[in-house]
């Protein structure tokens, strides 16, 4: 199946509905140009169950985890988008790429509360300031990539470009390289 007929079976939402579907902040942040905001079923909200169901592969689905991390003798939070097809290696290249002396998952009540989203739908874009956001170098080389959009019943549709011409995004090698 070809990219632009995936996109015609996704239920595109209109740009004048964003503001009652999309927590603000995730919309205050999001670029305006190369961004398609669809509409998924919550069952389908998971990232295996978004493949099977809407047709995109899991290497073209982009999931973001919080961690909470000291560094410095303070803690800290920051945002890790990689593909759903890799594994992140979270106490090598990770722990390296935030300077972290220690680092963890972060709890689920704590990043749906920090982040004002939805569990299941936590995305980049939206989260509080003070967070560094990295991105997986593997996200990059896909042609586009399906993300969260702060709610489990929207995904965003892109193609890594706006992520990477977005200034809070660092790229950096994040997953374990298959043997």
């Amino acid at each position: 199946m070809h990219s632009h007929e995936a996109v015609k079976q996704l239920d595109v939402i209109p740009a004048d509905e964003l503001a009652t579907r999309l927590p603000p902040q995730v919309l205050a942040q999001l670029p305006q140009q190369g961004v398609t905001v669809f509409s998924v079923t919550d069952d389908a909200s998971d990232t295996a169950a978004f493949s099977a169901r809407y047709g995109f592969g899991l290497e073209d689905c982009a999931n973001t985890i919080v961690v909470r991390y000291k560094k410095d003798g303070g803690e800290h939070y920051a945002a890790l988008v990689s593909l759903g097809s890799l594994r992140l290696d979270i106490n090598g290249a990770v722990k390296a790429a935030l300077g972290a002396q220690r680092l963890s998952f972060a709890k689920r009540e704590l990043a749906v509360e920090l982040s004002g989203m939805e569990f299941g739908g936590i995305t980049a874009f939206g989260l509080p300031q003070d967070w560094r956001i990295l991105v997986d170098a593997a996200v990059m080389e896909r042609a586009q990539i399906v993300m969260g959009a702060g709610i489990r019943a929207a995904k965003l549709l892109l193609a890594p470009d706006v992520l990477r011409q977005w200034p809070r995004c660092e790229v950096a090698q994040m997953t374990l390289v298959a043997e």
